[in-house]
């Protein structure tokens, strides 16, 4: 049987067409498809930031209320703002990881009247910021009555999920004159 010649524009072709795609099953994501739309979704993340100043306003804030969450033993939030793969490094040397913080937070041995900081900095590099200041603390750490200053410099990293406290470094406890 022969097929008379039908221009691509005609009723016949179309009809055929559309009978074609009906037959078909419906294609798989490909990897590929897979990627793409998932770097479309992240794109506006990864290109649309917000300026300096927004952020050194935002991690001025997120780090005060981490000090607050501190303070009331309020593992939820500490955990919310802490990396999972967080490391404190105090100023004798000793370490704490996320686990350590939020452990200290529930077992009833840790207890601040203050955890305040004052002359904070924040310093942004892209996706890294660095906050510096003076830490006074006051109350009980580990059963141990406390009430000492000291600077401290956290660093976090922007992520998909905002902001994200990694590293923390301590400083030795403040000689007495400088404590209030």
């Amino acid at each position: 049987m022969t097929v008379p010649y039908v221009s691509a524009d005609s009723t016949i072709v179309r009809r055929q067409r559309r009978a074609t795609e009906r037959s078909q099953p419906a294609r798989a994501w490909t990897a590929p498809a897979v990627l793409a739309t998932v770097l479309a979704a992240a794109l506006p993340w990864a290109v649309t930031h917000a300026s300096d100043a927004d952020d050194r306003r935002v991690l001025a804030a997120l780090d005060t209320k981490y000090q607050r969450a501190v303070q009331q033993n309020d593992a939820k939030t500490m955990a919310l703002i802490l990396a999972d793969d967080f490391v404190l490094v105090e100023g004798d040397g000793t370490h704490a990881t996320k686990a350590d913080l939020l452990k200290s937070a529930t077992d009833g041995k840790t207890h601040y009247q203050h955890q305040e900081d004052s002359e904070q900095t924040v310093l942004v590099y892209g996706d890294t910021a660095v906050v510096t200041a003076k830490l006074w603390a006051k109350g009980l750490e580990d059963g141990v009555r406390v009430d000492y200053k000291e600077w401290f410099s956290d660093v976090y990293v922007r992520t998909p999920h905002g902001w994200r406290y990694v590293f923390g470094q301590a400083s030795l406890p403040l000689p007495v004159a400088d404590k209030h």
